[in-house]
């Protein structure tokens, strides 16, 4: 595996094939440290239904919250987990339900978004930023990017585009949607794509566990 993800074409880079053959993608780029093990698991939710699949006390919850009748907003902090949908075709391919990211995201009011990734190594920058607009009662779309840096020499080794569109649950405790992760050289030349399914689970003052 470990050779599989050193491949590169003779088209580019080795910092770009870098980031271009590892299974686990970010959402802040690639990974330069691959996961020792593929995470498989089941999607969780269904982006038409963010409350499918949920435990019985995260639905209470939710229906407590949407029972207030107060107006929800994605607007606060989120634990995030991108899930691969649609990648078995990639090189290498990535089965369904695969954990691609991980991490803590905030939505602001003013419109704007960012978002720590957990598979991605700060020196290569696991930070990124994004804007968001509101298209439906609970419905939202995002447009994030993000910057890679090669950890060893500090140089630019590629930009990501990740396109988002959730759907909020009525209490605001939970959202679920799909995503595209388009990767670019430094050039602006098209070099990878993912695509999957994105949770997010609302961090408040009472959250006790990571």
């Amino acid at each position: 595996m470990n050779a599989k993800r050193r491949v590169i074409t003779t088209t580019l880079s080795a910092a770009i094939a870098g980031m271009l053959f590892i299974p686990a993608a970010s959402a802040c780029g690639y990974p330069t440290q691959p996961q020792s093990s593929l995470t498989t698991q089941q999607l969780r939710l269904d982006p038409q239904n963010p409350l499918e699949a949920v435990s019985s006390a995260g639905l209470a919850r939710d229906q407590s919250a949407a029972s207030h009748g107060s107006s929800v907003s994605i607007v606060g902090m989120w634990n995030i987990q991108f899930i691969s949908m649609g990648n078995t075709m990639h090189t290498p391919g990535i089965p369904d339900g695969a954990q691609i990211d991980f991490g803590y995201g905030q939505w602001h009011s003013d419109g704007t978004e960012f978002f720590n990734s957990g598979g991605r190594a700060p020196a290569t920058q696991n930070f990124c930023l994004g804007v968001w607009q509101q298209t439906g009662r609970y419905t939202y779309v995002l447009n994030h990017f993000a910057l890679s840096y090669d950890a060893t020499t500090g140089l630019l080794n590629g930009k990501v585009n990740i396109t988002e569109t959730v759907t909020l649950s009525p209490g605001g405790t939970k959202y679920s949607g799909t995503f595209t992760i388009t990767v670019f050289d430094t050039n602006g030349n098209q070099v990878d794509r993912l695509t999957g399914q994105i949770t997010g689970d609302r961090i408040t003052v009472d959250t006790a566990t990571p």
